[in-house]
């Protein structure tokens, strides 16, 4: 019975496992607001980044606004390698980012560790 036991509970790790890495998971996405010729979007920084994916109208200044929410050090900072920012985020504080919407595409975004992920896509 004990084998049987065993059994179950290593292939429910398993399936668990295999849901989590190839499973669909939605995706919180939101559209910038527009107002007075500039364009925003809030970001919750809390074991990710809330919403995840960002929509931007091409050609309208945009600022990103992070807070920061969790203490975990890899959250520290938000990195846009196609864009060539490094933004630092402490903790508990609201740090904006710019970004240039001159032309449209898709910018990546990622912690330090590389763990947690975003995307801005301008259009």
């Amino acid at each position: 019975m004990a084998k049987i036991i065993i059994l179950i509970t290593g292939l429910a790790g398993i399936a668990f496992i295999a849901w989590w890495f190839f499973g669909k998971h939605t995706v919180q996405t939101k559209m910038a607001k527009v107002f007075k010729n500039k364009q925003s979007v809030d970001i919750a920084v809390k074991g990710g980044y809330f919403p995840e994916k960002v929509i931007l109208k091409r050609g309208i200044p945009a600022t990103l606004n992070f807070k920061r929410l969790d203490s975990a050090s890899c959250l520290d900072h938000v990195i846009f390698s196609d864009l060539g920012i490094n933004q630092e985020l402490p903790e508990g504080k609201v740090e904006s980012v710019k970004i240039d919407t001159t032309k449209s595409g898709e910018y990546n975004w990622q912690c330090s560790m590389n763990m947690f992920h975003g995307k801005v896509i301008v259009k």
